[in-house]
């Protein structure tokens, strides 16, 4: 069964990322399906919008670090180069690919939307969200820098509140993240898709032709913006080979706090 799920229905397609068991974390077939879906779409002038999901109650529970485990804590032996850094990049280049569509991006998130979940949710032109979504950058308390996301969240939602999201690694409630300016709409349980439907009717009054060039207007106001994508896949994968991302994700595995929370002030 496929990971990611493609369904157009006449000018209109939903990317359903689909791996429940894993509350469909990014793994590395995911993320290439997805900017093969990206590359697709930007040259399909039949395409008019496009819906980003989850399957089975979550959106996105962040990276997965699959085969990457092994790696976690270890340095990289001398005259390597680092298959972290080509993964972690390859993220990037699918956050940058979404923010390139013509088409109106629709980010659907109903449940968790977690760290690079949290990333795709900032590239969307619309955010809906379920009463019972949950959205956070918890990397940092990891011991990991949320790199690729970071300019995406700065971008969506500000500098303050950037900062807020990606330092502390707070969790917010879909209201919260409404109040943050990351969601437009939030829905009840159970009526997402009728939210999406009423979307859909509404921004099919913007044309075609004028909504990508919006769109393309909107992004010349970043484009002095420096492309951080080499730099953060470096300083992912340095992160994640050393000891701050060992002794924090073994912190998490065994719910326990991290030794930076265990030796602060009480």
């Amino acid at each position: 069964m496929s990971n990611f799920l493609v369904v157009r229905q006449g000018d209109a397609e939903r990317w359903t990322l689909n791996d429940p068991a894993s509350r469909n974390a990014l793994s590395e077939s995911m993320v290439v399906a997805l900017y093969e879906a990206c590359l697709r779409a930007q040259a399909d002038d039949g395409l008019r919008t496009v819906v980003l999901t989850g399957a089975a109650g979550a959106f996105c529970a962040g990276g997965s670090l699959g085969g990457f485990t092994s790696a976690i804590g270890q340095p990289l032996p001398p005259g390597e180069r680092d298959p972290l850094v080509d993964a972690n990049r390859g993220f990037g280049d699918v956050l940058h690919a979404l923010t390139q569509l013509p088409q109106l991006l629709i980010v659907a998130v109903d449940g968790p939307a977690m760290g690079g979940g949290f990333g795709l949710a900032c590239c969307g032109d619309v955010v809906l969200a379920t009463q019972r979504s949950v959205f956070s950058t918890p990397e940092v308390t990891l011991g990991l820098p949320p790199a690729q996301i970071a300019p995406f969240v700065w971008m969506r939602l500000g500098d303050r509140a950037a900062r807020q999201c990606l330092l502390s690694g707070q969790h917010y409630s879909a209201s919260e993240a409404q109040a943050l300016g990351l969601v437009n709409g939030v829905v009840a349980d159970g009526e997402l898709e009728d939210a999406l439907l009423d979307t859909l009717v509404q921004y099919r009054r913007a044309a075609p032709g004028a909504l990508a060039t919006t769109k393309q207007l909107l992004r010349r106001m970043h484009a002095r913006l420096p492309d951080l994508r080499d730099e953060a896949a470096v300083a992912f994968a340095s992160a994640l080979r050393g000891s701050e991302a060992a002794s924090g994700l073994q912190a998490f595995m065994h719910k326990h706090p991290a030794p930076w929370v265990q030796s602060g002030p009480r």
